[in-house]
Formats: structure tokens, C-alpha cells, sequence
């Protein structure tokens, strides 16, 4: 393979912070050879690629500290990274940054089944959460759909969810505490093995952050019993908008499902030729799951069939064993898997208010036509958490630029609905210039000035979440 040969200043400052680096931590520990920071140059928003400096793997906070104080005085950018899955650039590199990445931090630390919480190294992956306490009957409740890959550190950086916080909530709402290590190396301990600490909620400030106020090692995570039994049951419907009609009165009702989630035929054809879950042939389908005893789902699933029935399905389906409601999930988890198999895609994240289901699934569709591009949509409908996919040609000139225009309109409806612009995958760089969209200046220099106390030098991160030409008097500074 034929590298691209970066400029002398490039090299010369390589050299300097590898050596500073590599003079404190192990030989291993340290990646500066041009082939191997390849495999670090972007994360699942693969459309944009930029090669580091150096890549540092630590195995302790106190190799993370060493990392980030050598940077710190060098005046050099740290772009924290977790398992590489972010959907929004939140872990795309600089061509002048240190990319520190904590897959190697995957310890169990302490588990209390008393308390009712498990304190994990921040590298290790989600669904091996779940994996350490299972065998006690407990389980982790936030499930994002790359729960098998993706870590810990990159769920509390965007604060992710999944198709189970409907009921459970996303990660601010399971994360008892961290330990952070700020840009100059110095290690803090915020929150703690209990619910609430005193004094302000530093730890809500850190969830949801997007490394842009220090790097987490540990998180004490809350964990649950798992539930007496749960059941999935499929709903499909002739027409998107009547699926998010369905959904609305759901919700309206006062029925608690622990999931509802959407799928558009696109992703039904997608997922049923992966996981063969046994998915109805129709326009649009919900995934509703209940837990408790059995006499409970029974309740609750009948109040939800009634609800459906106001809305002419073409299929309603309860799932009829364990390894029935095993692949109803699997199809879903699988989803934008099975869909990169058929088109290059770019997977929005914008969150509305459930009531507004049917009108912006309507206005997609239309987009969708004005665009000349396909959209696929699957979603935790529950909560209004939308991911779109618009399908695009990679290889094609204009596909990539047509593709973003139309994932920005739809980004500024949500907005406009009364909704946000991310709900789980983070702002990153891919929202980052519509930002304006949502929040007013002052509302962006009031988070800015947050960023300053927490890393006065703007050196966690940059280039992310702010926008370049109201943040640019800060970096460097």
C-alpha cells in the first residue's frame, strides 16, 4: 500500500510526542508506524478519514494520566476513543492529534449484587456488562443496537440508549459514577456506588460530554434483576404513518411497554434475510415487548392488541418461545448490519415528540423523492429516537453531498417539530454545523465556557460538537 508522505513539520512533531510518549509508557502501549494508525483514522461515520499523529493504548488510568499530562504540556490534541462505533465522526481524528483509545482498560473491577451495581474499566463492551452479573439473575439495562462491540467509555460519551430504554432509560439514567482523567493528567472520582452525590451533577455534565471534558477509565454502573419474562409481539401495518399513529396512542394509553421498536419495509426485507425472524410481509412493523408474570404480559399485551386493532393491522403476532423472541431481536439488533450489505447508508439520529410520528415518517418520504435518495427507517419509536437511513452511492460524484443536505433538513424537522438533534449517537461532526439550528449563541457559549473550565486549552477532542467559526478563538488558547 502507497502511504501518502506527510510534511516535515508533520514528522518532526511525531517524533517529538512519540519519544515524550513512549518514555513513560510501555513499548507496546504506543503506535506511530503510518500502516498501523490507519486502522484509527475514522469510526463508523467512514465517509471521513483522517490518519493521527500516534496512537496510544494505555492499560490503567494511571497510563491514561501519563498519556494525557505528556500531551498537555505538548501542546498536542487527544481524540478519546472507545470501540471505534460512533455514527457521528465523535472519534475522527486530526491529522495533529494523539488518538488514546481504552479497548485495552476491559476489567471487572467490583460487583455488588447488595447495592445493585457493577464497577467496570471503561473499555469494556456493553454487552459484557451484562455478561459478568447474568449468572446472579441481574443484567445492565442500556442495549444499544452495537451492544456486542461497542465500549462503555464511547455509551457515557454520547449517553446511548437502545431498544429497552423506553422502559429503563439511556445511560445518564444507569451511570452511578466515573473516574475522569482531565487534559493535564490530573484524575477526579465524580459520583459514586449510590444514586445522588452531593453538590452539582458534575456526572451529568460528563455523560453526554463527547470527550470533550476528560477521558473516563471506570464507571460504576447500575445493574437490575432481570425480569420474570418478557415477550416481544410483531405489529404490521400498510403504511408508515399509521405505524407511528399506533405508536402515539400507545404511549397516550399509559402502557409501559419495555421496547417499541419501528421498522420500514426496506429494513424488514433487510433483517428477515439475515436473522429469518419470521417478520410479516407489509409497509411497516413495530416490535412491541412487555415484561413481568405471566397474568401481566397477558394484561398488558391485550391492552396493546386492542390499540392496534383501532389502526387495521395486517399482522399481529406474539412470539411463541424463547428462540421466536431470540430472533425477533436478533433481526432488529442486526439491522443497520443487514442494510450495509445492501447500500452504502449514513444513519441519522434525531429525536421528536411521539406525537409527531406520523407527520415527520410522512415528511421523510417526500424528502426522500425531492432528494432523488431512498430512505430506510428503523427507530426506538418509544421514545421518538429516529435513526433514518438514506441510502447513497458511495462511488457516485454528488451521491455523498446530496446525502448530507438531505440527512440536514431532516435533522432541522425534527428541531422544528419541538424535538433535538441527537438523541443516543452523539453531535460529533456530522451535526456539528447545525448546531445554530437548535441552540441560540448564548446557549452555545454557556456549554463553551463549561468546556473551558474542564480543558482551558480546547485540547480534548477538537473539532467536534461546536461550531468551527464560534469555537475558534478558543482552541489554542
Amino acid at each position: 500500500m502507497d502511504l501518502p508522505i506527510p510534511n516535515p513539520e508533520i514528522l518532526s512533531r511525531r517524533a517529538m510526542i512519540v519519544a515524550a510518549l513512549r518514555s513513560e509508557l510501555p513499548e507496546d502501549a504506543v503506535i506511530d508506524d503510518p500502516a498501523e494508525t490507519l486502522a484509527y483514522e475514522c469510526d463508523a461515520l467512514s465517509a471521513y478519514r483522517c490518519p493521527p499523529l500516534a496512537v496510544v493504548l494505555p492499560r490503567s488510568t494511571e497510563e491514561v494520566a501519563a498519556a494525557l499530562r505528556i500531551c498537555h504540556g505538548a501542546g498536542v490534541p487527544v481524540v478519546p476513543r472507545g470501540s471505534g462505533t460512533s455514527l457521528a465522526g465523535g472519534a475522527l481524528p486530526t491529522a495533529d492529534s494523539v488518538v488514546l483509545a481504552v479497548t485495552r482498560l476491559n476489567r471487572v473491577l467490583e460487583i455488588d449484587y447488595d447495592n445493585r451495581f457493577v464497577r467496570v474499566e471503561a473499555g469494556r463492551t456493553n454487552l459484557s456488562v451484562t455478561g459478568a452479573v447474568e449468572a446472579e439473575g441481574y443484567f445492565y439495562a442500556p442495549d444499544p443496537s452495537s451492544q456486542l462491540a461497542c465500549a462503555i467509555a464511547g455509551n457515557i460519551a454520547m449517553n446511548s440508549g437502545g431498544a429497552h430504554c423506553l422502559k429503563y432509560g439511556v445511560t445518564t439514567n444507569n451511570l452511578l459514577g466515573v473516574t475522569l482523567v482531565l487534559m493535564t493528567g490530573e484524575v477526579v472520582t465524580i459520583g459514586g456506588a449510590h444514586m445522588d452525590a452531593g453538590g452539582y451533577d458534575l456526572l451529568g455534565l460528563v455523560c453526554g460530554s463527547e470527550g470533550q471534558l476528560g477521558v473516563v477509565t471506570e464507571a460504576t454502573l447500575r445493574i437490575l434483576p432481570k425480569p420474570e419474562g418478557a415477550r416481544p409481539v410483531l405489529i404490521g401495518f400498510n403504511s408508515n404513518e399509521v405505524a407511528g399513529a399506533c405508536v402515539a396512542d400507545i404511549i397516550k394509553a399509559g402502557v409501559l411497554p419495555v421496547a417499541i421498536e419501528f421498522m420500514d419495509r426496506p429494513c424488514i426485507r433487510a433483517c428477515e434475510d439475515f436473522a429469518h425472524a419470521g417478520y410479516p410481509d407489509c409497509e411497516a412493523l413495530l416490535i412491541v415487548e412487555v415484561e413481568g408474570g405471566d397474568a401481566e404480559i397477558d394484561e398488558q399485551l391485550g391492552l396493546i392488541r386492542q390499540i392496534a386493532m383501532r389502526h387495521d393491522p395486517v399482522a399481529f403476532r406474539e412470539s411463541g418461545s424463547a428462540e421466536e423472541s431470540r430472533k425477533i431481536w436478533l433481526g432488529r439488533k442486526s439491522a443497520f448490519g443487514a442494510m450495509g450489505q445492501i447500500n452504502d447508508y449514513m444513519c441519522l439520529d434525531g429525536t421528536i415528540p411521539v406525537s409527531s410520528l406520523p407527520f415527520v415518517l410522512k415528511r421523510i418520504a417526500e424528502m426522500s423523492g425531492e432528494f432523488g435518495l431512498d430512505v430506510a427507517n428503523v427507530f426506538h419509536a418509544g421514545d421518538g429516537n429516529m435513526h433514518p437511513l438514506i441510502l447513497y452511492n458511495a462511488n457516485k460524484p454528488g451521491d455523498l453531498e446530496a446525502c448530507e443536505a438531505f440527512g440536514a433538513e431532516i435533522l432541522k424537522l425534527c428541531v422544528e417539530v419541538g424535538g433535538c438533534l441527537t438523541g443516543e449517537h452523539g453531535v460529533g461532526i456530522e451535526k456539528r454545523d447545525l448546531m445554530s439550528v437548535q441552540y441560540a449563541d448564548e446557549d452555545m457559549e454557556a456549554q463553551m465556557r463549561i468546556k473551558d473550565v474542564f480543558d482551558p486549552k480546547w485540547l480534548l477532542n477538537p473539532a467536534k460538537v461546536f461550531p468551527l467559526a464560534q469555537s475558534a478563538g478558543r482552541r489554542g488558547a
